[in-house]
């Protein structure tokens, strides 16, 4: 078995007169507005908690997808938007519970108290009487609140706060009619404590857990609930004086149960968390089922209502299997308590909702990558054993956003997450498209070198989308061997054996075990590792990339732009590593990060990095190895990956991983540079739908904060 110990990487030094040097506040300048010197002199912040200044704002379009639906498809996607953005606020709780006095804040001081339409914001930046900088600021970071919806980052899960002092603050917070508490200030300008998402008990902060909870009373209620056979994805836990309360998110409030633990403390099993936006959800959902365009989509809709109305899980499940027979509807959606990413022990689900339009034209080119599947699934680098019996061709579709209700759009989704559904019926893979190709005309990129840059820019989107459409369909790939909870096995254990032993093997999943309540904390980091390695290793073959349309050079250079881009998000992946908590903040960026040190490791000059003379890095990629030593360095990192997951070996799969994402102490420096270097995250501005005289419109707002922050006001959630 190969070791992947992280050791240093190869760095050239162009000009050993460089020094790693950084400026706390390097970042708090514009080109339009002066730094704010008198709050930046005397604040100890460290620049890293400072929203960003001026990040670039994207609209995601859809009107002309919108607008080529029928009346009864947009009613349907209406009501089912509506569905999705009343969780807004179970997202913010999720995060952060103390950020909803925030979150009520912004929404009050935008919107007309009387009428409750969006006010005049120039009228109160002058009323405040706070310079035009501050007020800028203020923007910002309101637009960015609402953005992550939460004052943790959703993608790196640390706290930012307002680059304008307190004073400022409350002075347009008064000018508003409004009033800043002392509590409510507390939140938002406190980095003493809590600064990053993870569990109570390293000092951290999580909204699916009180904070009184350790790490040994997680695991025993989550080892009690795996013996029951409860699924704990809609679910949070608080300790109380007898034991713990686990709350169950639904409209309607059952009776309670009481279990005792094997500890002796009580356990009580609750319902009606969320109560008031769990009804508003199941509302909506209810009147979006009278537009359902099919049986499906009607069922669907009945199960949703019946899960967000009861809490019950496998009527959730029952709405993934209505959802998944729905192939090509003109308006896809989906809704639930899906990803785990935020829980710190992996089990705990974020709600999350979208409803999108497909693209015809280019749900072709995914329909075909579909279709040849399981050609290309033979390819992977593990024994057919360890792959399902039967590949269950998923549906790919490449859609427009209408709605994503969640603190971070993804560019793309493989779902349902229930492993006892997909490997019997498979998933449903979607690329979004407007996602993908949201750009913004100041957006920067270090670390590529100069003589890459055009290449870079022209091939970055199409080799993504090659990436998302390779990458989304490697999630329903691998097999787990399974335990029944009748005494029967999905696999032979009497002659499957190991490909890193060649033993029989010797570990599976239990009855009530699954992949994320087994590798807990690494889950979602590690599926998602093993997903882009599954998109390098498959992207490369010309048959992939005749289906999008590549041959020839344009081929080799969307293959080379994919690998590149690759390394240099996986550099840019130390931006979310915490050198003092040793831990990461974001599940993809770890995963690039593994891959970066896999491709930094394959040897022959094939990835290395150079000190530069404006005090960065640039990456050197020999595009002539990718196929003989790139590619075969990361099918043999991914091979390891799956063995680990599909045998539920906890224990060396997370050994393997946490070696693999472990950072050199000596990487202190390339940190800093990463650092220096950031790049602001896009936030996107999403449209509204209203009816008027039984017609359903969209409502589309402008790319900025002041945009970003109208379309919430008049979300109205």
């Amino acid at each position: 078995m190969l070791s992947y110990a992280i050791r240093s990487p190869t760095i050239k030094v162009v000009n050993r007169r460089l020094l790693f040097l950084s400026s706390i506040y390097s970042s708090c300048s514009s080109p339009r507005f002066p730094r704010n010197k008198s709050f930046l002199s005397t604040m100890t912040t460290p620049s890293r908690f400072l929203a960003d200044e001026f990040p670039p704002y994207s609209r995601l379009e859809a009107k002309p997808f919108f607008e080529s639906l029928s009346n009864r498809e947009k009613h349907y996607a209406h009501y089912m938007s509506r569905a999705s953005f009343e969780g807004t606020r179970v997202i913010v709780a999720q995060t952060n519970p103390n950020a909803i006095p925030i979150y009520n804040l912004i929404l009050d001081i935008f919107r007309d108290e009387e009428t409750g339409a969006f006010i005049n914001v120039e009228q109160l930046g002058e009323k405040s009487g706070v310079s035009k900088e501050s007020f800028e600021q203020f923007l910002q970071y309101s637009a960015q609140f609402l953005g992550n919806l939460s004052n943790y980052k959703s993608f790196g899960d640390e706290k930012f706060i307002p680059r304008i002092p307190a004073e400022d603050f409350e002075k347009i917070v008064q000018a508003a009619g409004k009033q800043l508490t002392s509590e409510v200030k507390q939140e938002i300008y406190n980095v003493e404590k809590n600064t990053l998402l993870g569990f109570p008990e390293d000092g951290h902060l999580s909204g699916y857990y009180s904070q009184d909870m350790t790490k040994a009373d997680i695991r025993l209620v989550q080892e009690f609930l795996e013996e029951q056979q409860i699924e704990p994805l809609n679910t949070r836990v608080f300790k109380t004086d007898e034991g713990y309360k686990l709350v169950t998110a639904s409209s309607k409030v059952a009776e309670s149960r009481k279990y005792t633990l094997n500890d002796g403390k009580q356990l009580e099993i609750s319902f009606g968390d969320f109560q008031e936006e769990m009804a508003k959800v199941a509302e909506n959902i209810r009147q979006a089922a009278a537009y359902g365009a099919n049986e499906h989509q009607t069922e669907m809709c009945e199960a949703y209502y019946e899960s967000f109305t009861t809490g019950s899980v496998e009527a959730h499940m029952e709405s993934q299997r209505h959802w998944l027979k729905d192939l090509g509807p003109n308006v896809e959606t989906n809704i639930g308590f899906v990803e785990t990413y935020r829980d710190p022990q992996g089990v705990r689900a974020e709600w999350e909702g979208f409803v999108a339009m497909v693209n015809k034209e280019q749900t072709i080119k995914f329909g075909n990558l579909v279709d040849q599947a399981p050609t290309f699934v033979s390819r992977l680098p593990w024994p057919s054993t360890f792959e399902r019996e039967t590949i269950n061709k998923p549906d790919f579709t490449s859609l427009e956003v209408l709605a994503f209700a969640t603190g971070g759009v993804p560019a793309g989704i493989n779902i349902p997450n229930y492993t006892n559904i997909t490997q019997v019926l498979g998933s449903k893979n979607v690329s979004l498209g407007n996602v993908i190709s949201a750009q913004s005309p100041d957006e920067k990129f270090p670390f590529i070198k100069e003589q890459d840059l055009d290449l870079y820019r022209k091939y970055r989107n199409p080799s993504f989308e090659v990436q998302v459409g390779t990458h989304e369909l490697g999630h329903g790939t691998g097999k787990l061997f399974h335990e029944e909870s009748n005494g029967e096995f999905n696999f032979d254990k009497d002659t499957v054996t190991s490909p890193l032993t060649n033993e029989l093997i010797h570990s599976w999943y239990k009855p009530g075990q699954t992949f994320n309540s087994t590798f807990k904390a690494i889950a979602s980091s590690y599926e998602e590792c093993r997903a882009e390695c599954i998109a390098l290793t498959l992207s490369h073959h010309q048959d992939i990339l005749d289906i999008f349309g590549y041959k020839g050079q344009e081929a080799e250079d969307v293959v080379y732009v994919m690998y590149l881009n690759m390394a240099r998000a996986g550099l840019m992946a130390l931006e979310f590593y915490d050198p003092e908590a040793k831990k990461w903040g974001q599940a993809h960026m770890q995963g690039r990060y593994a891959i970066f040190n896999v491709m930094l490791k394959a040897g022959q000059d094939f990835v290395t990095i150079e000190k530069t003379d404006n005090q960065s890095l640039e990456i050197n990629m020999d595009r002539s190895k990718i196929r003989s030593v790139g590619a075969p360095a990361v099918a043999d990192f991914l091979a390891k990956l799956q063995i680990y997951k599909a045998t539920a070996d906890e224990k060396q799969g997370t050994e393997f991983y946490l070696d693999a994402t472990s950072v050199p102490e000596d990487w202190k420096d390339i940190r800093e540079t990463v650092l220096r270097s950031k790049q602001p995250r896009k936030v996107f501005v999403q449209g509204n739908t209203f009816i008027e005289n039984d017609q359903v419109v969209l409502k589309e707002y402008e790319p900025s904060a002041i945009g970003m922050i109208q379309s919430m006001v008049e979300r109205r959630v």
